[in-house]
């Protein structure tokens, strides 16, 4: 996987801490969950959250390029709903 990332976002869209290399690693967690993005998707793109753990569970927004990149557009750490979510569909797989 290639990632991206608007440079001149960095200081904007980092939150609790999280870079986006950081966050990039969530795509590493096979047990991670992605959901369609359907509130913040257009005809012109489609977004995607993904909740995954790096060390704790995170929750990061992306879109995929057309020449495969994922360009992340922000991360954070996950909120107690979300977790509970991860950990949830953890179990069953």
């Amino acid at each position: 996987m290639i990632f991206e990332w608007d440079e001149s976002r960095i200081n904007k869209e980092i939150h609790d801490g999280i870079s986006f290399e950081y966050a990039a690693r969530v795509f590493l967690d096979s047990k991670r969950i992605e959901i369609i993005d359907k509130n913040h998707s257009d005809e012109t793109e489609e977004r995607f959250n993904v909740i995954g753990c790096v060390e704790r569970i995170l929750f990061v927004v992306y879109t995929e390029r057309n020449d495969n990149k994922i360009r992340i557009i922000s991360a954070r750490r996950a909120t107690p709903k979300e977790e509970k979510l991860y950990y949830e569909n953890y179990d069953i797989r």
